[in-house]
Formats: structure tokens, C-alpha cells, sequence
């Protein structure tokens, strides 16, 4: 098989995988609470990344960091899975699944934003531009068309989607100054976020052993929104002649993930949904698409 049918193979395992997501935290938390889901499925993405590690005889890296690589990835472990999923978790227990989704899909926009701050980034008109196209497509969903009076139906479950937003938009940043190999890296985060998801669901929830459909979706969040589907992704861009060939396909989650939220899940997809998707991927599209057509540096 050549490099880029590889790359193609992997990268619609991970959107696919990606785009059940939603799905699966909706159907979970019919079983378990928020945090129950977190713990049980962090541990799982545990186990499963130590297997990959393994496997690709990663394990040594493990013990080839610093103390400041270590106390990196407790801060890191602290925003994801910790902060991040709670966060995430808390909205879809609240809010209907596709707009949860939708809402915590703005992350590439927050994350334009934070690196004005942050790594002291300017952005152009484009990117302007695509920040309110994005926008307009979060007040559309969070106001369910009521566009004009700004009626929002959840107002605390859109803030804590749109926070996880940010949250995730933080630790990607963290992320991408620390140049340690990646699986490893989210080994360490998972590993060192755990004890404090853990905590949290002794103090806040009940440690227990859930029902079959509760464990299944634990296993599968773990697995495949956690877990091995980061690795897939790794791999499609390994295999990938251009990063472009293949970062194009995110934008196929969230218009898959609102066709498996009405099959399995049983939401009936709003217009006012479909046309905040087409928003906020149109914003991501034409900030991605300034930032491709920059001039490179020699």
C-alpha cells in the first residue's frame, strides 16, 4: 500500500472514530454521570496508550525525562484529561449532544485568539474575518435560531462547551512547545491527570462498577475519543506527503458526527444546527486557508 492511501486509510479511521464521539458521551451518561465516565474512560485510555507505547517499543522515553518534563506534564495532565473533560463532560450532561459538539469544535478558533496573548501572534483581516463567521455560527446554535431577540436556551451549557473550547486550546499550545514524542507525552498528561479525575469522582460522585452499557461506553470513549485514535492521527500525518492532504478531512467531524447523533443518539438535527456547523467550519476553513497561503520563511 503507498504512503498516502496509508495516510488516507489512517486519518478515516480517526474521523470516523472522532465523529462517534459525541454519540457515545451522550448514550454514556444515560448510565453513569460525568465524572464517572471520565474516570472510568481515562483509565482505560491509559492502559490503551501503554499498550501503543509497547508496542512501538516507546517505553524507554518514559524514563528520559526531567524533572521539568515531568512537572510539565502534571500541568498538562491537569488541563487534559482533568479540567478539559469535566468541562466537556458537564455540557453534554446538559446540553443536546449536537450542540455540545458543535460548540466544543470552535477549539481552532479559540485557539487563533489565544495565541494573540499567549505566543504574542498577530492575525490578519482573514482571520478576523473568519473569527465572526465562526462566531455567528456559535449564537446561531446557542440561541436555536432566535438569532434576534438572543434568546439563549442553555446559556451555562454553551459556556461550558465554548470553555472547553478554550481549555483545549491552552493545552494544545502547551503541548506543541513541549517536543517530546507525542504518544508519550499523552501517556505522562493522562497518567499524572488521573489521580486528581479520581479525586474527584470519590469526593463529588461514587466509585462503582457501572451497568454493561455503562462499562462499553467507558471502554469505548477510552479507546476511541481518548486513546488510540491520537495515534491514528499521528500516523496519518506520518504517512502523509503534505499535513494539508489530510487536516482537511476534520472538517468532515462535525457533519458526520450530527448524522450518527440522530441514528444513534435519536436528536432530531435543527436547521438552526446545520446552519451554525456550516459557520463555524466555514471560519475554520478561511482561517486555515490565510494561514496556508503565507508566505513561507526562507
Amino acid at each position: 500500500m503507498k504512503k498516502q492511501t496509508k495516510a488516507y486509510a489512517y486519518a478515516s479511521l480517526a474521523v470516523v472514530a472522532w465523529a462517534t464521539a459525541a454519540s457515545a458521551f451522550k448514550l454514556t451518561l444515560r448510565h453513569v454521570d460525568f465524572l464517572q465516565l471520565l474516570c472510568g474512560a481515562s483509565l482505560v485510555s491509559i492502559v490503551a496508550l501503554f499498550v501503543v507505547l509497547l508496542i512501538q517499543g516507546k517505553l524507554g522515553l518514559l524514563r528520559q525525562n526531567s524533572q521539568g518534563d515531568y512537572l510539565r506534564s502534571l500541568v498538562l495532565g491537569l488541563l487534559n484529561p482533568f479540567i478539559y473533560y469535566i468541562v466537556l463532560l458537564k455540557a453534554y450532561s446538559v446540553l443536546p449532544a449536537q450542540e455540545a459538539m458543535v460548540l466544543n469544535y470552535t477549539w481552532p478558533i479559540m485557539l487563533v485568539l489565544l495565541s494573540i496573548p499567549l505566543l504574542k501572534q498577530k492575525i490578519g483581516l482573514v482571520s478576523v474575518l473568519a473569527i465572526f463567521v465562526s462566531f455567528g455560527g456559535v449564537v446561531v446554535i446557542a440561541t436555536r435560531g432566535d438569532v434576534s431577540n438572543l434568546s439563549f436556551s442553555n446559556p451555562v451549557g454553551a459556556g461550558l462547551a465554548l470553555g472547553s473550547a478554550v481549555i483545549w486550546g491552552v493545552f494544545w499550545i502547551g503541548n506543541v512547545r513541549d517536543d517530546r514524542d507525542e504518544v508519550a507525552k499523552l501517556f505522562l498528561s493522562f497518567c499524572f491527570g488521573f489521580p486528581f479525575v479520581l479525586a474527584a469522582t470519590a469526593f463529588f460522585s461514587e466509585l462503582r462498577l457501572p451497568d454493561l452499557p455503562g462499562l462499553a461506553g467507558m471502554v469505548y470513549v477510552g479507546l476511541f475519543e481518548m486513546g488510540i485514535t491520537f495515534v491514528f492521527w499521528l500516523m496519518a500525518l506520518r504517512h502523509s506527503r503534505t499535513t494539508a492532504r489530510v487536516s482537511n478531512l476534520i472538517h468532515l467531524i462535525p457533519f458526520l458526527s450530527l448524522v450518527v447523533i440522530h441514528i444513534a443518539v435519536g436528536e432530531k438535527i435543527l436547521a438552526s444546527t446545520v446552519t451554525g456547523v456550516v459557520l463555524v467550519v466555514g471560519g475554520i476553513a478561511l482561517q486555515r486557508y490565510e494561514r496556508s497561503s503565507e508566505p513561507k520563511d526562507d
